[in-house]
């Protein structure tokens, strides 16, 4: 099975190319889909032992002066706002949902990589708009006044929730919780039906930006691979030093490219989240090599 399961990523980016349009389409039942991973996943953790440690602390540290970082470099080599945007997007973006599934396959600590799931989106959640609203050209609706508010309730709402649900089940209803917890080893058919769905929807938002400024589109498919690699390279030595490289990767590289994609869109410079897409195909051929390489 575990062999099997290494030739879910490439046939999904392969069948979400080929049905893109459809994908785009069932793009609204992602949500929902994560709601129960993270179901399954909060049900085989005891929730109440969760402890933030160190290596939490240096991946936030990390990601928040990597993104700043990444723009100011971005912004000056280039003079590109959509360039220096989508660049600092995929550092700034909140960890993956679905990083426990991924770094479980790898032999991660699934304990460690739930406890920065709720961290890391809830940090993102507060210092996103602070970012957002210091970008010299960003619109009217990009104050933090205005970005606070919507930023929050989208990530938080998608963490506390099944956060809450599986807390008072451990609480109040244990024999329930194990229950579901019986039935935790779905929560890679449902990833690979929402990582199907992500690929075909970024492939076809791909495709449609893609002539609305071919330089940028370029310049935004060589650096979000350059920054990908780094992101995984620098995880990776972060978290041997406390004992997870494998955790520390996934946690700082692997992201959730719909919450990236939907901040650019909403908030700065639409035709950025194009890098946002291209991270997202880059990150899954990674983790693609990974599952290949621990199945044999």
């Amino acid at each position: 099975m575990q062999r099997y399961k290494s030739l879910v990523l490439p046939a999904a980016l392969i069948l979400g190319y080929f049905f893109r349009r459809e994908c785009a389409v069932l793009s609204v039942s992602v949500p929902y889909v994560i709601f129960g991973i993270l179901v399954l996943t909060f049900s085989g953790v005891r929730l109440s032992s969760l402890r933030p440690s160190r290596l939490d602390l240096w991946i936030a540290m990390f990601q928040t002066v990597g993104a700043a970082s990444v723009y100011l470099i971005a912004s000056a080599t280039t003079s590109d706002e959509i360039i220096a945007q989508g660049t600092m997007m995929c550092v700034l973006c909140p960890v993956a949902s679905s990083v426990t599934v991924v770094a479980s396959m790898l032999g991660a600590d699934s304990a460690r990589t739930t406890t920065y799931t709720i961290v890391g989106n809830l940090l993102v959640a507060l210092i996103a708009p602070v970012f957002i609203s210091l970008i010299a050209d960003a619109p009217e609706n990009a104050r933090i006044i205005h970005t606070l508010p919507p930023i929050f309730c989208k990530i938080a709402t998608v963490i506390a929730l099944p956060f809450i649900v599986m807390w008072l089940l451990q609480r109040f209803a244990p024999g329930v919780n194990a229950g579901v917890a019986a039935y935790k080893h779905w929560s890679f058919y449902l990833w690979a039906y929402a990582l199907l769905v992500t690929i075909g929807q970024t492939a076809d938002f791909v495709f449609m930006h893609l002539h609305a400024n071919l330089k940028s589109v370029a310049w935004l498919g060589g650096t979000t691979l350059v920054v990908c690699a780094l992101q995984f390279a620098f995880g990776k030595m972060i978290g041997s030093r406390y004992g997870d490289r494998i955790a520390g990767g996934q946690l700082l590289a692997q992201k959730n490219s719909a919450m990236g994609i939907w901040m650019l869109n909403t908030f700065l410079n639409p035709v950025a989240s194009v890098g946002m897409a291209f991270y997202s195909i880059w990150q899954n051929v990674y983790n693609s090599w990974q599952i290949y390489r621990a199945s044999r």
